[in-house]
This record gives C-alpha cells, structure tokens and sequence, in this order.
C-alpha cells in the first residue's frame, strides 16, 4: 500500500487522543505512512511527563505549564469527565475489554514510525520548549504541514 494518511490532532481530550491514535497504529499496519500534526491542545498528547518544567519559562508560560495537563494520562475526557472520575470509568471499562491505555497506543505510533509533527505557533504561544516535548516531534509551521497534508491521500481533523 502506497498510500498517505495525515491527522491533525488540535484536542487535548483522552478520548479524541486515543482515536487519533488507534486510527495511526491502525494504518501504520496497514502499510500507510502516517504523520500527525500536533496543534495547540493536541500537544498535550506529546508532553513529555518524565521532564520537568524548564526553568526560563516566562511567569505565564510557568502557570500555563503547572495548569495543564502533563502527559497522555493525565488528559480529561471531553464528555462526561466528571472531575476525573469518568475517565476512570472509562479506563477501567478498557482494561475489562483488554484494550491498550492510550499511552500504550502512543508509544506503539512511535515505535511504528508514525511521524510527529508540532505547530510551530502552537509550541511558542504555548510556551513549550523542545525539552519538554518527545524527542520524536519535530517542530514545522503551517506550511509545512499544508504541504505534508496536501500530499496525503487522506486527511482527518481530530
């Protein structure tokens, strides 16, 4: 298969996350180059929660950083979250079904060779430094994901 998929993701909620992500393993093993472009709350999915929050961060870019969510786990769902306690539903009906957490499913896109892309804009309004990121997403303006997405076969907005 010679085919192209492309996802931008601009959600920051479990549930969106995790769709983006099956549909990528998905076709990863099909056969299909996958790319995601990760804008605005989407670059939560790719914050690296093992990193702590860089020091010569502005005040604003400091509370933005302590407010949001650190990692894929640590994103709400977009319905019915309920101060986290839906999610754990949720989880806990996936774990009965023997389905991946969303991290899993991440880090299976990783290692499948989904490529990563985030928005340049979105990483600096944003206040994110590459530190803070996965080593995997390069960042490129829109541009350049217009062009990547103009290439593709498929084109999905999550």
């Amino acid at each position: 298969m010679n085919k192209k998929i492309n996802l931008l993701l601009f959600s920051g909620d479990y549930d969106k996350a995790l769709a983006a992500l099956i549909i990528a393993n998905s076709a990863k093993e099909l056969g299909a180059d996958v790319s995601i472009f990760f804008a605005f709350w989407g670059l939560l999915l790719v914050r690296n929660p093992e990193v702590p929050i860089a020091d010569e961060k502005t005040l604003y870019e400091k509370m933005f950083s302590i407010m949001t969510p650190k990692g894929p786990e640590d994103l709400p769902l977009s319905k019915m979250n309920f101060s986290g306690f839906g999610k754990e539903m949720l989880k806990a009906m996936m774990k009965e079904e023997d389905t991946p957490s969303l991290t899993a499913f991440l880090n299976g896109a990783r290692k499948k060779g989904v490529k990563f892309y985030g928005c340049k804009l979105s990483v600096e309004v944003m206040g994110f430094k590459s530190e803070e990121l996965l080593p995997e997403l390069e960042v490129i303006d829109a541009k350049q994901y217009l062009k990547d997405a103009l290439e593709s076969d498929m084109q999905l907005f999550i």
